[in-house]
């Protein structure tokens, strides 16, 4: 983020802690407006990135009947529509095709370069799904996503602890074999 950004978020927040009836010169708030533009610098730091490029594609002798999964990535992100987080975990899975892989790690931050913005979890959902299929172009991809929203939790239905859960199937997870071969492998053996 550039200075000039910085500081126009440190302005905007003097002000809604004054819209609010706080005193921004308080000395527990002094610092409070560079705090929070530097936490949306980091929360918001795929913004400033047009398209996911920290992976790397892999040959392989990778059966095309075989599933990679990777399970539980935590992640937080921001509701674009209360700027609250919501926070949980997301599950990629894919079958490759011509032997092609793509490095275990990139996974979890392809999920970190989705959730890095304003979004919905739905939109997270599907754009790593998306993501996925453009550099790996897999047989399949099956993605859920489990997450707490602070914006059902903390104010208008105020729910604690409510999950929703999102998923997107393509290619052979949209096969009920397959997807129940997912479904076997997802479970705690």
């Amino acid at each position: 983020m550039n200075e000039t950004n910085q500081q126009a978020i440190e302005q905007a927040v003097k002000q809604i802690l004054t819209a609010v009836g706080e005193d921004p010169n308080r000395p527990g708030l002094l610092e409070t407006p560079a705090r929070v533009a530097r936490m949306y610098a980091e929360v918001f730091s795929s913004l400033s990135e047009q398209k996911f490029t920290d992976y790397k594609i892999f040959d392989s002798d990778h059966d095309e009947d075989e599933i990679v999964l990777v399970k539980d990535i935590p992640f937080y992100s921001m509701c674009e529509h209360h700027l609250l987080p919501f926070f949980g975990t997301a599950t990629v899975a894919y079958i490759p095709k011509d032997g092609k892989i793509i490095g275990l790690s990139k996974i979890p931050r392809l999920v970190d370069f989705v959730t890095k913005k304003p979004t919905l979890q739905e939109n997270v959902t599907a754009d790593i799904a998306t993501n996925l299929a453009d550099i790996l172009h897999p047989a399949g991809i099956a993605v859920m996503v489990k997450a707490r929203h602070m914006c059902m939790e903390m104010r208008g239905v105020k729910k604690a602890n409510s999950q929703t859960r999102t998923s997107f199937y393509s290619g052979r997870f949209k096969e009920p074999q397959t997807r129940q071969d997912l479904m076997l492998q997802l479970q705690d053996i």
